[in-house]
């Protein structure tokens, strides 16, 4: 708790007299959390501009699919569909990679740790911010952030191209079917991650029982808000573990590709 006794506060501010009154480690929960989303935005551009090492049959990695340009490598059956020509002058994977990520820069979880973890506004409860002026997201770059439902769509496209990768990998690297590798198993455990955090979306519920006077009305629909509801309480947790699994592939599918492991047979 912070005391009010502050006469120098911008106006229309709470009057803070101390930075804190807190005595625990405040600042240890930002201090991680943008250690690891540095951690994952430098290993995802390093992957995304390296452009190789993306596709180990039959597997594809999530960062590069579906892969749209024409410099993509050979992917036999797969999501490579060439809408991009050889004017493309930038890496595959930023062909697609900014709807997911976009989805995520303005997701609600993500605005709360980037707010916190690299703008400290404010980096934790009861420590008052830096800065004398707040805007909220009425003016450029945050009003962006509005666009997070369209996003959303666009990310639900992507989660079925991802859907279908993970179809895929129940062959083997001669394509025949009927396989069940590693990592046939952890592209499953991704798309389930993937679809839970992209449903638990509060765009997703909005979509599922916004607007709506009287849910006695729609039985359908106030039962899928109930249901995304629970999700959505659990966005968060969601969040981290989807963005752990989709760094997960790209990395297995990248040792596959480079021939420092091989894929081992479950079945």
């Amino acid at each position: 708790m912070a005391t009010e006794t502050a006469s120098n506060a911008p106006a229309g501010r709470a009057a803070v007299g101390a930075r804190h009154l807190r005595t625990d480690r405040w600042w240890l929960a930002p201090a991680a959390t943008a250690l690891a989303l540095l951690a994952f935005v430098g290993y995802a551009s390093w992957r995304a501009f390296s452009e190789a090492d993306y596709y180990a049959a039959p597997y594809v990695s999530p960062f590069y699919s579906p892969c749209l340009a024409e410099a993509c490598e050979p992917m036999r059956d797969g999501p490579n569909w060439a809408l991009v020509g050889e004017w493309w002058p930038f890496s595959p994977a930023l062909v697609i990679l900014v709807f997911p990520l976009g989805f995520r820069m303005t997701c609600y979880y993500y605005r709360k740790a980037y707010y916190r973890s690299f703008w400290a506004s404010p980096p934790a409860c009861g420590v008052a911010e830096p800065h004398r002026s707040y805007s909220g997201e009425r003016r450029f770059p945050l009003i962006l952030n509005n666009a997070h439902r369209y996003f959303f769509y666009a990310s639900a496209v992507i989660a079925c191209v991802l859907t279908y990768d993970t179809v895929l990998g129940f062959r083997d690297d001669e394509y025949a079917w009927g396989h069940m590798g590693v990592g046939t198993l952890l592209f499953l455990v991704n798309i389930v991650l993937v679809w839970a955090y992209t449903l638990s979306c509060h765009s997703c519920r909005h979509a599922m029982g916004g607007r709506l006077r009287n849910f006695s009305r729609h039985p359908v629909r106030y039962r899928l808000w109930t249901w995304v509801s629970r999700l959505t309480s659990r966005h968060m947790a969601l969040a981290w573990a989807s963005l752990i699994s989709l760094g997960l592939c790209d990395l297995y599918v990248y040792l596959l590709a480079t021939d420092v492991i091989s894929d081992p047979r479950l079945f």
